[in-house]
């Protein structure tokens, strides 16, 4: 269950009337583009994969071996899945996020038997380029989704090291905690006050099953030792691919963070789809990528608004390579 605490904010925007014109066309021309593509079709086939970090169904995106879609390039395969995505879910960059308010100081939500009360800083809306300091959909996805795939058993997370990239807020994390992982919280160092202080509301009472810790981490820069020494067992990030700039850092970082038996987490805003693009069509030419349905998200907690997808490094030797299914929709 949700619960906010609203108080009068100002309704800022993040782009200007033309650039939500130019999105907005982008919007309704790769919907449209997809959805001719698939009228094309009687019926659409899809690949399914397992891997070997996340016991669910995957859709694949490329990368995997021996994969149908292994003979087509890494711009093909982004090409194709941002117009079955638009397709899909028709997302608008204007529509409101249906499981947050971002004008409130405080975010609860009920999660692995706990409530979680979140502080959000509204105001720092109004500074560009930050957007940690609120929840997004895109969080909420993830950190219910995490609950939902242990409880379903796909997913164990008890004992495991986890790495969050783009914490901001910290729910994501604190869910990861409370399910039982050992997990380091990292931002930008002017994003690190709010992440703690939700740590410490939040995970203060001694009845957590794994732990957190808070750590300052600039994409494309070496991480620290302790980080991949060793190699975290799951990396978590909840909208980190929201600009161009920031894709080519965020691709480094997270080869840097990944071994063999590391597994990628990534939910997204889907806010642009250039930018999604341009991140599938980078990551592409390192990582296996699949698309996680919303039927395995957690029931309650869906939006149109947000993807998700799971990545392993290509080089990952125990990619299940005898599970994928060719299924009819």
């Amino acid at each position: 269950m949700l619960y906010f605490t609203l108080v009068p904010l100002a309704r800022v925007s993040l782009f200007g009337p033309s650039m939500h014109m130019e999105a907005a066309e982008r919007v309704n021309s790769a919907a449209r583009i997809g959805a001719e593509k698939m009228d094309e079709e009687d019926e659409t086939v899809e690949e399914i994969r397992q891997m070997s970090g996340y016991g669910g169904d995957v859709i694949v995106v490329g990368g995997f071996p021996a994969a149908e879609s292994e003979s087509e390039s890494e711009s093909d395969l982004a090409a194709a899945e941002i117009m079955v995505i638009w397709a899909i879910q028709g997302p608008t960059s204007f529509a409101p996020n249906a499981l947050v308010a971002q004008s409130s100081l405080e975010l609860r939500l009920d999660a692995c038997g706990h409530s979680l009360s979140i502080l959000q800083s509204p105001c720092s809306l109004n500074t560009p380029g930050v957007t940690g300091s609120v929840m997004w959909d895109s969080g909420v996805v993830l950190g219910k989704f995490l609950e939902h795939s242990v409880d379903s058993k796909v997913l164990s997370l008890e004992g495991k090291k986890i790495v969050e990239l783009g914490s901001g807020c910290g729910l994501v994390g604190c869910i990861a905690a409370l399910l039982g992982g050992n997990v380091v919280l990292t931002d930008l160092p002017d994003r690190l006050r709010l992440l703690k202080k939700n740590i410490q509301t939040n995970l203060h009472r001694g009845n957590t099953r794994g732990s957190a810790t808070v750590q300052e981490l600039v994409w494309g820069d070496d991480p620290d030792p302790d980080l991949i020494e060793p190699f975290p067992d799951y990396v978590l990030g909840s909208d980190v691919i929201y600009s161009e700039e920031a894709v080519h850092h965020l691709v480094k970082t997270l080869l840097q963070l990944c071994g063999d038996q590391t597994t990628i987490f990534l939910s997204g805003e889907l806010r642009n789809d250039a930018v999604l693009e341009y991140f599938l069509e980078t990551a592409l030419k390192d990582f296996a990528i699949g698309r996680v349905e919303q039927t395995q998200w957690h029931p309650d907690y869906h939006s149109r608004r947000v993807v998700l997808y799971v990545l392993e490094k290509k080089s990952k030797r125990c990619l299940i390579d005898d599970s994928s299914l060719n299924q009819s929709y």
